[in-house]
């Protein structure tokens, strides 16, 4: 059984080891080389439980996952919008537990006070679109070629959910195109 809690310090070599895993597939990050703990522990400060958590998911005490959420765009009136970022352990991509995870963040959104969810994912990362796409999330946003990676170009896809935020218990989900 998997369970979600919020990440502790010591929690950081497994997130950087699961986010470094991957990088050589060139569909999820553009960081091009493996990061460092001590390169992400700035970023790890930058969360907090109340308003922009990080959240791991643990299987048997082993962290198999991780979910952050990050300001957008850094200015106040941007506070109920939030980006999203899930990194799942390898030998568990595949298996549905990316869906039950962006489940539980659509579900948990209202009560951080987010209204409106993002994801910036690589248009040619068809797993992850398809993932956002099925939890209603749809295209808002496309930047060609605004990545090099190895001598090739990608574009950047901004994927959006506007959250209607009456229930914090019960969110429902504003619907707009879909993905296919």
């Amino acid at each position: 059984m998997i369970t979600i809690r919020d990440a502790k310090i010591s929690d950081l070599p497994e997130i950087v080891a699961i986010y470094n895993s991957t990088i050589a597939g060139r569909m999820v990050t553009a960081d091009t080389e493996p990061v460092t703990v001590a390169e992400k522990t700035a970023w790890f400060e930058s969360h907090n439980p109340e308003k922009r958590p990080l959240w791991v998911a643990v299987e048997d005490e082993q962290i198999v996952a991780w979910i952050s959420f990050k300001s957008f765009y850094g200015r106040p009136a941007y506070d109920h919008t939030a980006e999203i970022a899930i990194y799942l352990r390898e030998d568990y991509r595949g298996q549905g537990i990316g869906r039950e995870l962006l489940e539980y963040i659509i579900k948990l959104s209202p009560k951080l006070k987010i209204k409106t969810l993002l994801g910036f994912i690589f248009s040619h990362n068809a797993p992850s679109i398809g993932l956002f796409g099925k939890a209603g999330f749809t295209i808002w946003g496309h930047l060609p070629k605004v990545a090099e990676i190895e001598d090739k170009e990608y574009d950047l896809l901004i994927l959006g959910l506007r959250l209607k935020t009456v229930d914090p218990n019960a969110p429902e989900v504003i619907p707009g195109p879909s993905l296919n």
